[in-house]
């Protein structure tokens, strides 16, 4: 069994279960089941992590997320294997993800360095004639970081580097599907020197041990990527603290006359089917010019029938299954009752197991839910248009707001999406799949609030003080 990290020791539970493949059922790893006791402990060690990072100086925060960065380099592909047989990612997308993490964890290491406050002019208000003013930043205290499935290793990157490089505190809360990374990675941050309670490591439900560590007023920064609902139930159980969250999104592509439709299929492939559709930033809808509408889906239909779904370590696998046979079952509804409301199945929709084929549906009506709701399944939903106008009008027809890309060669239709349309990231001939790991990143309405990226995590893993200086006598 994998033992989990709570108050300075790997431990065990009184239960534990089973981290199995989802691609066809072998047991991968065993993790504890932790509880609510479990849960106090991790937070009251942290409080002590806490005060011990905050003696660290930037130096030495600097320098143990550096070095973390190094030990996760020289065993990257045992972390690729790992993120491989518990997410059941194909063994190139899997070693992809793995690889990003050394350069995201030294980035968070520069910026957290670079932390710094600035002068206030307040001597230009009418009683601050002789002061000084100043702003300080200062870690936040205890982070939660709670991680999805789908990115385990990235998106814990994402959260544990700036927190840990900026001198927090941090309890993790690893995806119950895919523990094993975090557990990894949690590892690695101990054998580069960290202080012992300055992370945690809790394995289990989230819907048990997700209220005890939300709600605990010692807790002063959640940062969650999972669902909208999830995510507004945080909200509603958080108290007065600082909250990042990534949740829920339906990213709009649209394909205007004058894109490169090789390009744009190209981009669908990759934006609609990589990590089988389960990414945030995922393309779910691909709004189509109706004067290139037909070339654009001849062009498609055939790279998406050429993906092969199969064992994620076997060469040639190129798609690996949904998180679980579950999942698959709710996608394969979604697409079938998208179909017998009028949607046209252009190739996929069959389902075995948890491997859901490719599939590519065109002619959808955009009230259709498929074109609505979070999909997070290897589907697109093709809709022509008339152009931009009823592009953006359609792209903005919904809940969500995290991504939307645009494909065209018109400078003046890319500066006017690039203004009306309601999304964190905005990508100009590319899907709304692309990310460096540098950039701010974060959603509008339902898709979240604050952002990630490892100079604007910074940001969000500190507090800003003022500080004024009086004359004496």
């Amino acid at each position: 069994m994998t033992q989990m990290y709570v108050a300075g020791e790997w431990r065990g539970a009184a239960t534990e279960e089973e981290v199995r493949s989802p691609f066809d059922g072998e047991v991968v790893g065993t993790v504890p089941v932790a509880g609510a006791e479990d849960a106090a402990a991790a937070i009251a060690a942290a409080v002590d992590g806490a005060q011990a990072m905050r003696q660290l100086t930037a130096y030495e925060r600097t320098e143990i997320v550096r070095r973390a960065a190094d030990l996760v380099e020289a065993d990257v592909d045992d972390l690729g294997r790992t993120i491989a047989l518990e997410v059941g990612k194909p063994w190139g997308e899997a070693i992809g993800e793995a690889r990003r993490i050394p350069d995201l964890l030294r980035v968070s290491a520069a910026e957290g360095a670079r932390m710094h406050g600035e002068t206030v002019p307040v001597d230009a208000s009418a009683n601050g004639a002789g002061k000084l003013g100043v702003t300080l930043r200062q870690p936040c205290g205890v982070v939660v970081a709670i991680t999805p499935f789908n990115y385990p290793a990235l998106l814990t990157a994402h959260k544990v580097g700036p927190a840990l490089a900026t001198g927090n505190a941090v309890v993790l809360k690893p995806a119950r599907q895919t523990p094993l990374t975090g557990l990894w990675l949690t590892r690695k941050l101990l054998e580069a020197g960290l202080p012992e309670n300055a992370i945690q490591c809790l394995t289990g439900p989230g819907s048990q041990l997700g209220l005890a560590l939300c709600s605990d007023p010692r807790v002063r920064k959640i940062s969650f990527t999972g669902s909208t609902t999830v995510g507004e139930e945080i909200t509603r159980v958080a108290g007065v603290k600082k909250l990042s969250l990534e949740l829920g999104s339906n990213c709009p592509m649209i394909v205007l006359p004058d894109a490169d439709l090789d390009q744009v299929a190209a981009a669908t492939v990759t934006g609609g089917y990589v990590n089988a559709g389960q990414v945030c930033i995922s393309v779910q809808r691909v709004l189509v010019a109706r004067d290139v509408y037909d070339d654009y889906l001849e062009r498609v239909t055939p790279l998406v029938e050429g993906i092969r779904t199969g064992h994620p370590l076997a060469e040639g696998t190129t798609m690996g299954p949904v998180i679980s046979e579950g999942e698959a079952r709710r996608v394969e509804a979604a697409i079938r009752e998208a179909v017998e409301a009028g949607a046209r199945l252009v190739t996929g929709g069959e389902r075995d197991g948890a491997v859901v084929a490719p599939s590519v549906l065109a002619d959808v009506d955009p009230a259709l839910d498929i074109s609505r709701s979070e999909l997070f399944g290897p589907a697109v939903a093709v809709t022509p248009v008339s152009g931009i106008e009823e592009a953006i009008a359609f792209a903005n027809d919904s809940s969500y707001g995290l991504g939307a890309g645009l494909f065209t060669r018109d400078l003046n239709a890319a500066l006017r999406f690039a203004r009306d349309v309601d999304c964190g990231t905005i990508q100009i001939n590319s899907s709304p799949l692309w990310r460096a790991d540098l950039m701010p990143y974060g959603g509008l309405k339902g898709s979240g609030i604050g952002k990630e990226g490892s100079r604007a995590a910074v940001e969000e893993m500190t507090e800003l003080k003022t500080v004024v200086f009086h004359g004496v006598g």
